[in-house]
């Protein structure tokens, strides 16, 4: 753990006027949103805003002057720290009647951040094939005016006087069975252990504040609608500079005009003509990775499929890439010239097919309907 006071760039015997100033100056330096392409800004924000929440503390100050930790020893235990909670977690787990874990808690801290999820809609190909793409999220962000502290003009929070900064209130009830101690939020400070007495006006001592921030998404290849990225710490912060919760990303991808995705094949129902299905065709067929040529055989029926191999989705989990599959549906003209019907009625009766089109008089259609 690194020193408190080299953390602030104090001596030791600073005063806590010259503390809270290092520590606004160092807190507006290093904040995140001051350095948004700073990974490792977050990091140096939370071991500030712990060394000053120690330092402006003269209780905790005088404890880590002393032994190093704002916890101090422990010597009220006989049990060397476990006490009759660990015992009694050997032999029942979690279900001690001395109020769950055995070891004394330190300070409850401010809470993590609740987790997000937004939804992102992306276009057929770059789900194919992989993005990044930018979402927007209403979401809670460190306060600038106070630094997360919660106090106004950087004070900052001090330790709970009804629970000692443990965020939970113990009561014993005396019964058949001997006395049952139960353990409770504190509602003094809702189980965080601190409150403030002189809270920053521009977040009401919260510590945060609400915005709209937008994050750029590494969309992998392969994803389908129903995927979830999860973006590590970019939920919410939590009040008064408590650790961030997840963002989720649930993806949904728009229908593409020509291919419909089945796993990690995709399919294509290409209309041809009579006359292509016959005589065979050559045609320069455009997949998501370009034009390629597709050679339709003479005497293709309707229904025949032609693949082709690795141009579908990429797979999510692994190597290499689905196939593309053509399904060839041949089409029957449905308008005909008189010129183009005695064609295709020579063609019938040299290939000596029965050919007896129905009559398309008043007679015939009057027989068709009692049919």
């Amino acid at each position: 753990m690194s020193d408190y006071y080299e953390l602030l760039e104090v001596s030791r015997t600073a005063t806590a006027e010259e503390i809270k100033k290092a520590y606004r100056r160092l807190a507006r330096q290093h904040h995140p949103d001051a350095n948004p392409d700073d990974p490792e800004a977050e990091g140096r924000f939370k071991e500030l805003a712990r060394a000053y929440e120690t330092l402006s503390d003269p209780e905790r100050r005088a404890r880590y002057d002393r032994f190093g930790t704002d916890e101090g020893p422990n010597l009220g235990d006989p049990f060397g720290g476990g006490g009759l909670g660990d015992l009694f977690d050997a032999f029942f787990g979690s279900g001690s009647p001395f109020g769950g874990g055995g070891r004394p808690r330190g300070p409850a801290g401010p809470p993590r951040g609740p987790d997000l999820e937004v939804v992102a809609e992306l276009d057929f190909p770059d789900a194919v094939f992989g993005a990044q793409h930018d979402v927007t999220v209403r979401t809670a962000v460190t306060c600038v005016e106070c630094a997360g502290s919660g106090g106004a003009d950087g004070s900052a929070a001090s330790t709970c006087a009804d629970c000692g900064g443990s965020g939970e209130v113990r009561t014993v009830r005396q019964t058949m069975l001997g006395q049952i101690v139960s353990a409770n939020v504190c509602r003094t400070c809702s189980g965080q252990g601190q409150v403030v007495t002189n809270p920053c006006p521009a977040c009401a001592g919260e510590g945060r504040v609400v915005t709209d921030k937008t994050y750029t998404v590494d969309v992998p290849a392969g994803v389908d609608t129903g995927s979830t990225l999860r973006l590590s710490g970019r939920g919410a912060v939590g009040p008064r500079n408590g650790p961030p919760g997840d963002l989720y990303v649930k993806v949904r991808v728009r229908p593409h005009e020509r291919f419909v995705r089945q796993g990690a094949d995709l399919i294509h129902e290409l209309p041809i003509t009579m006359a292509q299905a016959a005589l065979g065709h050559h045609l320069s067929y455009e997949t998501l990775d370009g034009a390629e040529d597709l050679l339709i055989p003479k005497g293709t029926q309707t229904g025949r499929v032609f693949r082709l191999r690795g141009r579908g989705v990429p797979h999510l989990e692994g190597r290499g890439r689905g196939d593309l599959l053509v399904r060839v549906v041949v089409q029957t003209p449905t308008e005909l010239t008189a010129e183009e019907s005695e064609l295709i009625g020579r063609l019938a009766e040299l290939r000596g097919e029965a050919l007896n089109p129905p009559d398309g008089g008043l007679l015939s259609r009057i027989r068709s309907a009692f049919k």
